[in-house]
């Protein structure tokens, strides 16, 4: 599922491919850009906010975001693609390279001046270089009655916090993601696991947050339903959190290392 370290790695491959690369060949192929055309200009920068891509080049920035389907993948010139032509989205090519776009949940161009309308919402990104932990602190101790499953998800927050490492978050944390934040204990300490686990896992291709590299033995509690505890043993329960304003996802926990607030393992 993508998340920052999704995104911050796929900036690297594309950053790798296309920085100071002149374009070929671009090939829009969502009706509203389908027409833009930037072959014959310089790429010059790549970067990820959060879990938004911005590619510059010319006077715009192409900015998309993976969803939950989608992906980029670079391939030498006149290699077979790995997905299907009709899930590309995006197609930028050099002489020596295609970058593709599949299923991606949004992609626009944007005048660079307007880069803010699509990231500026944004809190301290994880992964950036000018991440702010006390800024982040501060955000998530705002809104003190949010339940903290709900609050993580938040991108305005912190950026780059996915289902998966809320889930995990919560675990390692020992606590119940219905708990309110004012009762989840000290936002500095909830900002600083987020960054240590983000930035340990921005360059592996498998997501970890137990240090078990083993296959199935990576992650504590996220997509583990019914299974046990990798601590207790206690079968793992998973459920849907949100509230009037926070569309409702799926969260995973363990009922008896993350209590619900009153103390019952429920």
């Amino acid at each position: 599922m993508p998340e920052g370290d999704t995104v911050f790695r796929a900036a690297h491959r594309l950053r790798t491919a296309l920085e100071g690369q002149v374009l070929t060949e671009t090939d829009f192929r969502v009706p509203r850009f389908a027409t833009a055309d930037f072959t014959g200009h310089t790429v010059d920068e790549v970067l990820s906010r959060g879990k938004h891509l911005l590619i510059r080049v010319a006077d715009v920035s192409i900015h998309s975001h993976l969803k939950m389907e989608g992906e980029w993948h670079v391939y030498p010139r006149g290699t077979r693609w790995r997905k299907p032509g009709y899930k590309a989205r995006i197609v930028l090519g050099t002489e020596d390279v295609q970058a593709v776009g599949f299923e991606l949940g949004i992609v626009e161009v944007l005048a660079r001046d307007r880069e803010d309308d699509a990231v500026g919402h944004l809190g301290p990104d994880l992964l950036g270089p000018d991440w702010d932990p006390e800024r982040a602190a501060a955000n998530l101790a705002r809104d003190p009655d949010r339940p903290i499953g709900v609050a993580l998800l938040d991108q305005r927050i912190m950026a780059g916090v996915g289902n998966v490492y809320r889930s995990e978050l919560c675990f390692l944390r020992g606590v119940d993601p219905w708990t309110p934040v004012a009762r989840a204990g000290d936002p500095a300490a909830w900002i600083d696991l987020a960054h240590r686990l983000l930035v340990a896992n921005r360059d592996r291709t498998t997501r970890i947050t137990t240090g078990d590299r083993r296959p199935g033995r990576t992650l504590w509690v996220y997509g583990r339903r019914g299974k046990p505890c990798r601590r207790c043993r206690t079968p793992i329960r998973s459920g849907e959190i949100g509230t009037a304003t926070d569309p409702e996802r799926v969260v995973y926990r363990c009922p008896r290392c993350q209590p619900r607030p009153g103390g019952s393992a429920v």
